[in-house]
């Protein structure tokens, strides 16, 4: 499924200013307020826009230092219960299945390097997990973006349609 011009357009307003509504959405876009909602409601259904929260800084919260763990998994149990399990631990962000040396990558948070140390070994608590490996960022170079590639699909969604239409 690609976006287009107008779609890349309301989801950067929509990053920019999360509260702002549909009604102002299309005043400042310059197309009606059904065109918005239509455009808002597909996106959604395609899941190219999964929700409307607070981007939270885990920092803001006290937990300063942030991690990814390489884990390598018992084959015997799977990777559904030790994400399961994870999924219990507040400090992990997210767990990727991956592929290479280990089974899962997560990215965690602590509040120091000796609160790591107690994330770490809850973690690897689980009989399911048998090795860890730990990656410490010191800083963050680039944070997690979307929107360079929402104008990437618009930009080759125009010129998929200017190639086809020669």
């Amino acid at each position: 499924m690609s976006i287009d011009a107008l779609d890349a357009r309301l989801l950067a307003l929509l990053a920019d200013e999360p509260r702002i509504g549909v009604l102002e959405c299309s005043r400042r876009l310059r197309v009606a307020r059904g065109t918005v909602q239509a455009r808002l409601d597909k996106l959604i259904e395609r899941r190219v826009v999964r929700g409307f929260g607070p981007e939270i800084d885990t920092a803001g919260l006290g937990y300063d230092v942030t991690a990814f763990v390489t884990l390598e998994i018992s084959q015997r149990y799977g990777h559904d219960p030790v994400a399961a399990y994870l999924g219990e631990i507040p400090e992990v962000l997210e767990a990727h299945t991956i592929t290479g040396s280990g089974d899962l990558l997560c990215r965690i948070v602590a509040r120091s390097n000796a609160d790591l140390q107690r994330v770490i070994d809850r973690v690897v608590g689980y009989e399911g997990i048998v090795r860890a490996s730990t990656i410490i960022a010191l800083a963050e170079q680039i944070p997690y973006r979307t929107l360079p590639l929402v104008r990437e699909a618009a930009i080759m969604k125009r010129a998929g349609a200017s190639a086809g239409g020669r």
